[in-house]
């Protein structure tokens, strides 16, 4: 996707630079990046919208009449939000699918927000998703269907802010790895006797020494850092070095801006005389944390206007400045003072024991549910086996009868009489009945007795 730079100009997001075959023995006239079956990837921002944000741009450069006031925005426009105005003049189709796309991102934090209270056993009868989205402030939440002239003016003004704390987030997030890489190393060490502590410890020492051996760096944005680039990189002629040209050849994407992602593509060869991933004493998420910090170098000395672009008139002056010529020399990591103090290191100490003692109470009562269930795991186990046994015991009491010729018995134990006993015993008790009334009948007169006269 390339964006156009009004967007580049807040938002900082561009496009990953590949590395440009050029011809080594073409003049520098006629090295030019190629513009057909140019490779291109997006970069992550490391925002948690970044998805949403860059759909909502892709959509909106369709429109030609939006893009054409995109190119002659300037930044006081976009940021006081005169450019989301326009958004009411876009066709109808981009509108739709604008609003297509707020109602997916909706769903999506609605989706974040049920994980997260499922993760944290919060009951709620009804969840008030209007309120809960307002804790997110790249959208308007109260109005969760359409896309409107406030959705773009907050997803502007959010994703600047948020890509202004970037840097610094990145600069923490070191920090505490740092942090964290000597913790371990001591506790690595206190769990060794002292013999073998002292031979780790010097191991360690020759790693870091072996770290600290290499090329020398140049400074970041110097003529002599550029020209190294320009021979070794580009495969050109160092005496012809030419600061336009340069330009030219690495504005990857001929937006006519270095972005952030252009200018640390530059610092690889300076980086690869530091850094290798195969050596074990090279840490590559320093390498990553050099790369910023050169970025921030040249950032400081050349993007005048500070809007995280670079354009060629403030490269070519950049040129002019006694720095680029006689640079001081580049203080890697481990030339600078260590990121954190010792008081930084035992606070970041105290937080990871209040954690271990957190999750050990976790734990703990995990494994306490564990066992409960377990328990009445093994209940119900008993019970399964106490039916098996009465069905199987019913079964075999009825196949001994039916081989003996005896009457089953029900499930009590009680006799089952077939039907023909039945009747047989219905009959037995009808006979005594039947002769009682019999002999209960008047006697009739007897016949053939002489008469009296």
């Amino acid at each position: 996707m390339n964006l156009d730079p009004g967007w580049l100009l807040l938002l900082s997001i561009s496009l990953e630079v590949w590395s440009l075959p050029l011809d080594r023995n073409a003049t520098p006239q006629e090295a030019q990046p190629p513009q057909e079956d140019k490779q291109e990837d997006n970069v992550d921002t490391g925002l948690y919208y970044d998805r949403y944000l860059r759909e909502v741009i892709e959509v909106l450069e369709t429109d030609p009449h939006f893009r054409e006031k995109l190119q002659t925005a300037n930044t006081e426009d976009i940021k006081n939000g005169r450019l989301s105005k326009e958004l009411d003049l876009v066709g109808h189709h981009v509108r739709t699918r604008l609003d297509e796309l707020k109602r997916q991102e909706v769903s999506r934090l609605r989706m974040l927000l049920k994980a997260k209270l499922d993760s944290t056993n919060t009951q709620s009868l009804q969840m008030d998703h209007a309120s809960l989205l307002k804790q997110f402030e790249h959208l308007d939440p109260h109005n969760q269907n359409t896309f409107e002239a406030k959705d773009l003016e907050l997803l502007i003004s959010t994703a600047t802010k948020d890509l202004e704390n970037y840097d610094a987030e990145r600069h923490d997030e070191f920090k505490r790895y740092e942090m964290l890489k000597e913790h371990e190393r001591r506790e690595y060490l206190k769990g060794l006797d002292q013999e073998k502590r002292e031979k780790e410890e010097k191991r360690m020492e020759e790693l870091k020494e072996k770290h600290r051996k290499h090329p020398k760096v140049n400074a970041p944005g110097s003529v002599a850092q550029l020209r190294e680039v320009w021979e070794e990189t580009d495969g050109l002629d160092p005496t012809e070095f030419n600061p336009k040209t340069f330009f030219k050849l690495h504005d990857a994407n001929g937006d006519g801006v270095l972005d952030e992602q252009e200018l640390e593509a530059l610092f690889a060869k300076e980086l690869e005389k530091v850094y290798d991933p195969k050596n074990e004493e090279d840490d590559m998420m320093e390498m990553e944390e050099e790369r910023l910090r050169m970025r921030e170098h040249v950032m400081k000395n050349v993007d005048i206007n500070q809007d995280r672009l670079v354009s060629l008139e403030e490269f070519l002056k950049s040129t002019d400045k006694k720095e680029f010529n006689n640079p001081k020399e580049w203080d890697t990591l481990d030339d600078t003072k260590p990121v954190f103090t010792e008081a930084e290191l035992q606070r970041f100490e105290a937080e990871l024991r209040t954690k271990e003692e957190e999750l050990g109470r976790r734990a703990e009562s995990l494994r306490q549910e564990q066992d409960l269930l377990k328990e009445r795991g093994k209940a119900l186990e008993a019970q399964r086996r106490e039916y098996q046994q009465a069905v199987l015991e019913m079964s075999q009491r009825k196949e001994k009868q039916a081989v003996e010729g005896q009457p089953p018995t029900g499930p009590n134990g009680e006799l089952q009489f077939h039907q023909e006993m039945q009747k047989l015993e219905d009959q037995g008790a009808k006979a005594p009945v039947e002769q009682e009334a019999q002999n209960n009948l008047p006697a009739e007169p007897p016949q053939n007795l002489p008469v009296h006269t």
